[in-house]
């Protein structure tokens, strides 16, 4: 069987998609472009000097005069808040730029509702983190030395504002232990932009916006994330704009979610039924979120305008979720916590080929370990007819896999261009299996003890190992499941997006000879 474009549910052409991404990775920017693409959605991006590299801010001016300059053609504008107002997601994090500054830029979006009253605004921005590890590069630059000391005072502060004064002794220990400008300038940061994202929701109240996504990422039970959190849901209560807002775990997927949204927009809800990997898998713990698996499938699929179906015969599509037997961990195998009886992955991928032979729309998520997929079930995987998968999604944190596994799912029906859709999904088993799972720990093995925030003189080692180790499987994964699309493959030259090997970029094109792209992705 062969998954087929469902038929057109208008005959109207998609409006056009202004996209402002939170940085231009591949999964923040390349992969939300070409889920539009696959939708026969036009969609626009920022220039490369409005948007930010790695650290650097992006130039927010250039990014308001583009927004000017396209906003009178759009449908929809979805955008990051941090680079809309503060050069980027990371730079958010780490820039001085005062509070007033920052509001003043928010304040294009008034304009651009104004400039084109039909235009619906998507708007997104992301809590603070208290970064799991000690990055001076993605945090500010002190991080390096203080992050375990600023971590301490982030969960002795929210136990605190919780328990109250048992707690009090811990947290007086944990601020002594910091240096007094430190924390004021680390928790000055965090204050405005919790400052920001309360503006941007009395926009929602005002109208302005369509939807707002205040997201954690990197989160946890405890923390300053946690309390910023409740201090936003405590101002949606007061607005009453909940029909409109969501605060869950997540960030880099973000754009995805409101893509489709997007896309969707005056269609009913899509409606997913969920299978997990074992019959508990809604209660798996996750090491980068602050509740169970089951919890976040659902804000994943609310953020992005769907529902849960109530049976599977009514469902528009399956997410099909690989949960940890009980909770996440990082290395691989781990016989504790992920791969124990609590599952049984050989009748997982038996119920996924079940629903692909009835020709049912499946989006596959691997949750099972964070920062890449579950070498065991990706094994397992190669019997099942990959190009046949509506969508497939297994990076970083398991909020950034479902959200993007949910975006695929649900736009599924709206698909008008297979190959766009082949490229996107092959992209993420390149991206996420054969990189992350496979190749990065070979690439990491191979080099003198790299740092993970900085390869620094081995980015070039780096980046030769990785061409020589990426390129033959990418192309075996093509010929043995993919060249009897009918489609063919270009594949360009894989490099690093950043001087770390966190993240890989790799040039992908699929083309019908019948229908030739015009141009390379992004």
């Amino acid at each position: 069987m062969t998954l087929q474009a469902a038929p057109l549910l208008s005959a109207t052409k998609p409006a056009h998609v202004l996209l402002v991404p939170p940085d231009t990775r591949p999964p923040t920017l390349a992969l939300p472009a070409g889920l539009a693409r696959m939708c026969g959605a036009p969609v626009s991006v920022p220039p490369p000097r409005a948007l930010p590299d790695f650290f650097t801010p992006g130039d927010t001016g250039a990014l308001a005069d583009w927004l000017r300059s396209a906003v009178s053609d759009a449908g929809s504008l979805v955008v990051c808040l941090e680079t809309l107002c503060l050069g980027g997601m990371i730079p958010a994090r780490r820039v001085s730029d005062p509070l007033e500054v920052a509001l003043g830029r928010l304040a294009i979006l008034r304009e651009l509702k104004t400039m084109n009253p039909a235009l619906r605004l998507y708007a997104f921005g992301v809590v603070v983190r208290v970064a799991h590890d000690n990055d001076p590069h993605e945090e500010k630059p002190y991080y390096g030395e203080w992050g375990a000391g600023l971590r301490a005072y982030s969960t002795a502060f929210d136990r605190h504002a919780r328990h109250g004064e048992p707690e009090l002794a811990a947290l007086e220990q944990a601020r002594a232990a910091l240096p007094g400008h430190i924390l004021t300038d680390w928790v000055g940061t965090r204050e405005r932009n919790r400052a920001l994202h309360l503006a941007a929701l009395d926009l929602l109240h005002e109208g302005v916006l369509e939807h707002l996504c205040l997201t954690l990422d990197d989160t946890s039970e405890y923390g300053l994330a946690a309390y910023d959190r409740r201090l936003l849901e405590a101002r949606a209560d007061e607005l009453g704009v909940w029909t409109r807002f969501d605060t869950y775990p997540g960030a880099d997927e973000v754009p995805c979610a409101l893509l489709t949204r997007a896309l969707r927009h005056g269609r009913p809800p899509a409606r997913a039924w969920v299978r997990y990997s074992g019959t508990l898998g809604a209660g798996a713990g996750l090491i980068y979120e602050d509740r169970p698996a089951g919890e976040l499938v659902r804000a994943h699929l609310r953020a992005a305008g769907c529902v849960l179906a109530d049976s599977l015969q009514e469902a528009d599509f399956v997410l099909a979720v690989n949960t940890p037997g009980r909770r996440q961990a990082n290395v691989q195998p781990d016989l504790a916590t992920v791969d124990t009886p609590d599952r049984h992955l050989p009748a997982f991928v038996d119920d996924l080929m079940g629903d692909l032979q009835q020709g049912r729309a499946v989006s596959l998520a691997d949750i099972a370990y964070p920062n890449g997929a579950e070498r065991r079930l990706w094994t397992l995987l190669q019997r099942a007819p990959l190009p046949e998968l509506a969508g497939y999604s297994a990076w970083n944190t398991a909020g950034n896999t479902l959200g993007s596994a949910v975006a695929f799912g649900a736009l599924a029906p709206l698909v008008r261009d297979r190959a766009a859709q082949v490229e996107m999904v092959f992209a993420r088993l390149v991206d996420d299996a054969l990189y992350q799972a496979l190749t990065r720990p070979e690439v990491r093995a191979r080099l003198n003890n790299p740092s993970p925030y900085d390869l620094g003189p081995q980015r070039a080692a780096a980046e030769a190992l990785l061409q020589e180790l990426i390129g033959p499987r990418i192309q075996r994964l093509w010929e043995t499941q993919f060249a009897r699309t009918g489609l063919t493959l270009n594949q360009g030259v894989a490099h690093l997006a950043w001087p770390r090997l966190f993240t890989g970029v790799f040039p992908l094109q699929v083309i019908s000879v019948d229908h030739p792209l015009e141009s390379p992705s992004i």
